[in-house]
């Protein structure tokens, strides 16, 4: 077993992310980052759960929009020991009396946010650059320890993707040695074409793939401290744009190929098949690992409860859910949810409740009795009255109705929405 460096040189700045635009409406009352996940768990867990596991001490989340939530989150979430040299603190966007804009893009948010990790200290770590948006497992030992065995100024975990995938990403040409030479983002057209993956690259790392691919960043930056600094001496606003094609001429950048699973979650379409996924026999991810735990806030809440006779087929329940008589097919559901009688949901995340009280108008949160529900979104505290009928919108166009989206084929009921007694969404 290979032994890891001390990862006490480390500091991780996980990003908060911007206005996550593409995951409205989840993201009309939060943060990206916020978004609950697996019906336990929230983005954020995933980034800050792996720097944990790997032993990295020094953890700083960087935010900016809608940031209420999040931060609540983490504060409640992580709580490490007074007397030991750890730390997990959030640098929230603020304006000086220098008279600095509000965060312009993920470079500036980390140009920013060094002045106060550092500050006129001597830049004698690395740093770690990290998303909070995204679904993987990785222990970044490794990528330090390769980080530094190349003697590499900056190293970006990359992994494999197909082709027809490479217009949104940011992809990559490397050496023998993994040493990037070329970087493009959200390469088009004919330019894809020059970053497809040769065979002779697939058969020396032993990857299958079943159709044209590329080397595509993860969004995942390990700089050498005094590199960053150097690299953020400009008004440069985005990594993948601007600061990371820019080090490729400047600096020893190598790649990082990991080969586990990795989900960026950019678009409804992308979370809701996530999710789903981990409703799976054998999911892409795995939340049942007791040497990797993915860490959140203690909720204390008592076993989910069934009642009556239901039927349950890939079903992930959570803690504190009442489910009365009903049957649930490839679905989450959400801690503290309930689900009243005769319901049949298929294909559903629903998100929970912060509690079991109605709300100011006297409507109980959750499911009514007799619903059919297929291929929806339930945002947290949502009310769906009784005989309502959400339908697969699969196909159609996207739509803002009173009280609901339709997103990449997904109703959406948002949060706190309530949805009357005979509703048909068809």
């Amino acid at each position: 077993m290979r032994k890891y460096l001390n990862m006490s040189e480390v500091t991780a700045l996980v990003l908060g992310g911007g206005k996550g635009t593409r995951l409205f409406p989840l993201t009309k009352e939060r943060a990206k980052p916020a978004v609950p996940l697996a019906g336990e768990f929230r983005l954020i867990d995933i980034p800050l759960s792996n720097c944990i596991n790997s032993r990295i001490s020094k953890i700083y989340v960087i935010t900016q929009f809608l940031s209420h939530s999040l931060h609540k989150h983490v504060h409640d979430a992580y709580k490490f020991d007074i007397f030991g040299n750890k730390c997990l603190e959030i640098l929230a966007a603020s304006q000086g009396v220098d008279g600095e804009n509000w965060f312009q893009g993920t470079a500036d948010a980390v140009r920013q946010s060094l002045k106060v990790v550092f500050g006129t200290n001597a830049f004698t770590e690395k740093t770690l650059i990290l998303s909070g948006d995204q679904i993987y497992k990785m222990d970044y030992r490794k990528m330090t320890t390769e980080h530094n065995d190349n003697e590499a100024d900056v190293s970006i975990a990359v992994t494999v993707k197909p082709a027809r995938e490479a217009h949104g990403l940011g992809c990559m040409l490397v050496d023998e040695n993994l040493k990037i030479v070329k970087f493009v983002e959200k390469p088009q057209g004919d330019a894809i074409n020059e970053l497809i993956l040769p065979q002779e690259f697939l058969d020396k790392y032993n990857i299958t793939v079943h159709e044209p691919s590329v080397l595509v960043s993860m969004g995942i930056y390990l700089f050498e401290t005094d590199v960053l600094s150097k690299s953020l001496d400009n008004k440069l606003e985005d990594f993948g744009k601007n600061i990371i094609p820019k080090s490729i001429n400047e600096y020893n950048v190598y790649a990082h190929l990991f080969e586990g699973y990795w989900e960026d979650i950019g678009t409804i379409g992308a979370f809701f098949e996530a999710n789903l996924r981990l409703t799976d026999t054998l999911p892409p991810f795995n939340f049942y690992d007791e040497k990797n735990p993915i860490y959140s806030e203690a909720t204390f809440l008592p076993s989910c409860k069934v009642n009556g006779k239901s039927l349950f087929d890939r079903a992930m329940i959570s803690n504190g859910a009442i489910i009365e008589n009903s049957t649930i097919s490839r679905s989450i559901i959400g801690i503290r949810s309930v689900v009243n009688n005769d319901c049949v949901l298929d294909n559903v995340i629903m998100m929970g409740q912060d509690d079991y009280l109605p709300d100011d108008s006297g409507h109980k949160k959750g499911i009514g009795k007799n619903c059919r529900i297929t291929r929806a979104i339930i945002d947290k505290n949502a009310h769906i009255g009784e005989n309502v009928i959400i339908q697969s919108q699969e196909g159609k166009p996207n739509y803002d109705g009173d009280f609901f989206y339709i997103r990449d084929g997904i109703t959406i009921i948002p949060k706190n929405a309530i949805v009357p007694a005979n509703t048909i969404i068809n």
